[in-house]
């Protein structure tokens, strides 16, 4: 089974290192995918987490691209609840005429971060209820049909926009199936509703103007390495930083040792958060290989999108390059 090959990039920000460092660790993860032959890049809009730097999501769309000549980049997405339609539109119009041909567009529904960031961002609670509406109006926009007498956005692109829908529940891929765009299921953070929506997404879909047949993007958790002992103890060092920053999310809090992490960890609190990131590949590029093919079959995903989240940058890369060197032909 032939399957697309993409990555998202949270932009972590490491223990002891700096968002500039974060954004040019990125720059060079774009430029390796781009070398081995990825589809696209996505970045994801978080809010209030010390640990991730991506969010100005279309601003490191920007700066990436002008760093890159051909890869796909876009957003993984943009929260659209967060912002009002016609300031997205403004957002990836604007890119796309800078960088025709190269920008996608993926839509959540999700805040993205907390409650109390949630009334920082002025966003109401009920805002999520109007999403199917605020697509459409997006949607819109970005074609020059605008569905607000005397508003439009400026500047249109003059080539596509793609709009993708990401989410992790039936809404989210019934409504993609609904107005006929390509689904990308969050597997690789919340796995459990994985097979059912992409079942209801395939089953219900509606063909587009965009889209004829139905698109499914799943996301699944990367360690690639030279040996399968670097690549778990990669994974191991990766999560344990990932748990420090669930426990810290919101604030500077004191340290916490390995053993008091590995505590958290298999504590039930703990376990919860191991189960998010149920479906990962770990292992040499045999081994990655071997799990992705599989789990391509099982979702009957078209596409996987990978999330390398191995502590260093250059073990990042080699993460990257490994997995495209398997997978790519």
């Amino acid at each position: 089974m032939a399957v697309a090959l993409s990555i998202l990039d949270l932009a972590p920000i490491a223990p002891g290192r700096s968002a500039r460092e974060s954004l040019a660790a990125s720059v060079e993860l774009a430029r390796a995918a781009e070398r081995s032959g990825y589809t696209r890049v996505w970045y994801a809009e978080h809010h209030n987490m010390p640990t991730i730097a991506s969010s100005a999501t279309s601003v490191v769309i920007g700066h990436v691209a002008e760093h890159t000549d051909t890869i796909r980049l876009g957003a993984g997405g943009i929260m659209l609840p967060n912002h009002s339609p016609l300031v997205i539109a403004e957002q990836f119009g604007t890119l796309e005429t800078l960088f025709p041909g190269r920008i996608d567009l993926g839509l959540g529904r999700a805040p993205g971060t907390d409650r109390e960031t949630m009334r920082a961002i002025r966003r109401d609670a009920t805002s999520a209820d109007t999403f199917p509406q605020d697509v459409l109006e997006l949607q819109a926009y970005l074609k020059g049909e605008s569905r607000v007498p005397g508003v439009q956005s400026v500047p249109v692109p003059e080539g596509e926009v793609p709009l993708y829908l990401l989410g992790s529940s039936l809404f989210g891929a019934q409504l993609a199936a609904q107005l006929g765009l390509p689904y990308a299921f969050a597997s690789h953070f919340a796995p459990d509703a994985l097979f059912e929506a992409v079942a209801a997404y395939r089953e219900e879909f509606r063909p587009s103007e965009q889209l004829a047949a139905p698109y499914v993007i799943a996301g699944v958790n990367v360690f690639a390495a030279e040996s399968r002992e670097q690549a778990e103890a990669q994974r191991e060092t990766a999560y344990r930083n990932r748990a420090r920053g669930f426990i810290s999310r919101g604030g500077q809090g004191r340290e916490y040792t390995d053993a008091e992490i590995d505590a958290f960890l298999a504590s039930a609190g703990g376990r919860q958060l191991t189960a998010m990131t149920k479906y990962t590949a770990t292992g040499t590029a045999e081994d990655v290989r071997a799990y992705l093919e599989d789990f391509a079959a099982k979702v009957r995903a078209d596409e996987l999108i990978t999330a390398h989240y191995a502590p260093e940058v250059p073990e990042r890369i080699r993460s990257v390059e490994l997995t495209a060197k398997a997978m790519i032909r």
